[in-house]
């Protein structure tokens, strides 16, 4: 199958080192290196399953690379390689669809957040990309996963989970339930937000964690990749999605949750590496909303989590019994440590 997509792009398999690359969850990728040079590239097989119409990604990164390539030419921007009929997707019958890009030398990735300064440079990365595109069309964009940040929705199906969802769980997780029921007036805020003409939809990539950035040697950001889920979008999709995986010590799968916290000093460094990023475009009800959007993607997640652990797992899955309603919890507790310290993270910026 390999051999077959690399020959369509005007690659003799019998010259390249294929091998798995990486650490993403959702799409395949190989590092596809040439035995004859030190060329290589990285090749992914986009998940359908995820990705309704892969062309509409490939659409999307099409028209920002050539937006970027006219009126940005010093920003580096990797774009899809192309097969020898001239396309930058490439779909095989009964495997899915497939695309190429160049391998960035002296460049790597970071899994886990080990610095503010990491941070930093992560956010600034995600700032400056939407503020590059400040004047693009953004309704020329596709939507790549409906309703992906949609909190109001997210809401409404936790609700509808406590309706038909498996009653013995929702017995075992009345006090979590009613603590995110609580606090609905996150939605209502989330609701409020997008009413507001002061919030500008804007090209944004919705999938921030630190691991969809490329650093140098140096440690220094040189862009922002993985644009599968760049669409129109709010700010406090990107902010929010950094603060949600980078202010606590440990990830959403972490069981004891004294481990919980709030580094004060990230949340800072996504604020100063953001905004210096964007420059001036963001309104001031924009920049007073960070920690708002902290707190809209953190709930998010926690009504997803325990929605699904209500609904036997179908969408996430589950490794272990009571899996989700552990991550779910996870969430809620994060939530809880920001809730505490908002008038502090507030005064940040």
């Amino acid at each position: 199958m390999l051999q077959q997509v690399l020959q369509t792009y005007g690659l003799d398999f019998s010259a390249l080192e294929v091998k798995s690359f990486g650490s993403g969850l959702i799409n395949n990728t190989w590092k596809v290196s040439r035995y004859d040079n030190d060329t290589s590239y990285i090749l992914q097989r986009i998940n359908h399953h995820v990705f309704k119409s892969p062309e509409d990604i490939a659409h999307n990164i099409r028209i920002i690379g050539s937006y970027l390539a006219e009126h940005h030419p010093d920003y580096f921007f990797v774009r899809n390689l192309y097969t020898s009929d001239g396309a930058d997707i490439f779909f095989m019958e009964g495997e899915g669809y497939f695309r190429l890009v160049p391998f960035v030398k002296k460049s790597h990735t970071v899994d886990v957040v080990q610095t503010p300064q990491q941070a930093f440079e992560a956010a600034k990365q995600f700032g400056r990309f939407t503020h590059l595109l400040n004047g693009f069309p953004v309704d020329e964009l596709k939507v790549t996963i409906p309703d992906f940040h949609n909190l109001s929705l997210r809401y409404q199906q936790f609700l509808q989970s406590l309706q038909s969802g498996n009653s013995l769980r929702i017995e075992k997780a009345k006090e979590e339930i009613n603590w995110l029921k609580a606090y609905d007036y996150i939605v209502k805020r989330f609701d409020a937000m997008k009413q507001n003409p002061d919030f500008k939809l804007r090209v944004t990539h919705h999938d921030t964690k630190i691991s969809n950035v490329l650093f140098n040697e140096q440690d220094k950001g040189l862009c922002v990749i993985d644009l599968d889920t760049v669409m129109p979008g709010y700010f406090i999709s990107d902010v929010g999605d950094m603060m949600r995986t980078c202010l606590s010590p440990v990830s959403e799968e972490e069981k004891d949750f004294s481990k919980i916290e709030i580094r004060e000093e990230y949340y800072k460094a996504i604020v100063q590496g953001y905004l210096e990023g964007m420059e001036n475009e963001l309104s001031a009800a924009e920049k007073a909303a960070f920690f708002d959007a902290a707190c809209y993607l953190v709930y998010m997640q926690a009504l997803r989590f325990i929605a699904d652990h209500l609904n036997n797992d179908e969408y996430y899955g589950a490794r272990y019994e009571g899996h989700n309603f552990i991550r779910g919890c996870n969430q809620i507790t994060l939530l809880k440590r920001l809730l505490e310290k908002e008038d502090r993270l507030r005064s940040i910026v």
